[in-house]
């Protein structure tokens, strides 16, 4: 696991088992395109109460300066004396190099015992983007060595080429360490996205090599996105090679958003594999999740998301759909700022659902509700 994923949110999903899904983020700490003020700056405190866990707080800063920005993040726990004492920092500087060139340098430290500050991970990354919609980025992430030197651990290039107007093609290869001091390309993503009018297709084709100095295709991502007023759809179906080298659907997730008032907004997702918890696999594709997502905005700018997971229940899948997770998110304006709320229930083994994780954010940042559901997206 790299240090990068162990911020605020990335902790809650790992202790809570990937039990929920994370609602839309009220607000993208390390998004410029929130404001429309170049050299906004803002702070943000979150704290965070599990049960049986000590409490975190969470201090994030974002300062942009003409070509430069600087976001920042602690993370603290409680400790004994009932003092926060800071255990990850992670440092992030990107800098508008040109017109057609970003850089971007993050870094994660770990405190230890005594505050003593250890950089854990620094990825570095260039992206170039060219007026033709052409573009290539290269990300290297780096961990230290027993003598404190940096030893590149992944490194990922990706090349976007748009061949017409109406397409665009990209080829991801990411790189590993061979063991020999080099590195080698352990994984390959070919994408495709058409778009027609209203509807955007994409094709995405993962592949990992042989053995023979050959890629195999793994995977196929088939997605098909269309909007139509104020609603959009989305269709994705996930195929896998059989035995025989056969692609055949394993996966499938329709979502839709509709509006169904004047400033309320709703979501509904539903998937279906060929991998249902508790029933043995018959080659079919059986409903096990929907999610469904409502953000009302009330008076005074306030935002209410709320988020209901619904899984089967492995010890009788026959019976249908349960509610699993529940999540609340409630953000409104406050003075210069935004405070949110951010409560997490889990359905336990008796059935009755109970909160596991309760957040309070105080932030300055003024464009912070903002909250946009979409339809969830599977990572590239």
């Amino acid at each position: 696991m790299t240090c990068k994923s162990l911020t605020r949110v990335a902790c809650r999903t790992l202790i809570l088992g990937l039990l929920y899904i994370p609602l839309a983020s009220a607000q993208t700490p390390a998004s410029d395109s929130q404001t429309s003020d170049a050299n906004k700056s803002w702070t943000a405190t979150t704290e965070s109460r599990m049960p049986n866990t000590n409490p975190t707080r969470t201090t994030e800063s974002h300062t942009k300066s003409g070509n430069r920005t600087v976001d920042k993040q602690t993370t603290e726990r409680l400790g004994t004396d009932g003092h926060y004492q800071p255990y990850l920092d992670v440092e992030k500087e990107t800098v508008q190099v040109n017109a057609t060139t970003v850089r971007t340098i993050e870094r994660s430290f770990a405190h230890g015992p005594s505050g003593e500050k250890t950089l854990m991970q620094v990825t570095e990354e260039e992206k170039q983007t060219l007026g033709n919609g052409d573009g290539k980025l290269v990300r290297t992430t780096s961990n230290p060595d027993l003598n404190g030197g940096l030893q590149v651990v992944q490194k990922v290039v990706e090349n976007t080429k748009k061949t017409s107007p109406d397409l665009q093609e990209s080829k991801t290869t990411i790189f590993n360490p061979d063991g020999s001091g080099g590195l080698v390309a352990t994984q390959q993503v070919d994408e495709r996205q058409k778009r027609s009018g209203h509807t955007v297709e994409v094709q995405k084709s993962t592949m990992l090599p042989d053995g023979s100095g050959n890629w195999q295709l793994v995977q196929r991502t088939e997605q098909t996105a269309k909007e139509d007023g104020k609603d959009r759809t989305i269709d994705e179906r996930i195929l896998k090679p059989d035995s025989d080298g056969r692609l055949s659907v394993v996966s499938r997730t329709t979502s839709k958003e509709t509006e169904t008032a004047p400033g309320q907004k709703r979501n509904t997702s539903e998937t279906y594999s060929t991998d249902t918890p508790g029933l043995a696999p018959d080659g079919s594709l059986h409903l096990n999740q929907r999610v469904v997502t409502v953000q009302r905005a009330g008076a005074n700018g306030a935002k209410t998301t709320e988020q209901q997971v619904e899984q089967p229940n492995p010890g009788d899948p026959g019976s249908g759909l349960q509610v699993t997770t529940k999540t609340t998110d409630v953000a409104r304006p406050s003075g210069s700022g935004v405070q949110e709320s951010t409560t997490i229930q889990v359905r336990d083994a008796s059935g009755n659902m109970g909160v596991v994780s309760v957040d309070t954010k105080k932030s300055d940042n003024v464009h912070a509700v903002k909250v946009d559901i979409a339809p969830q997206e599977k990572p590239k």
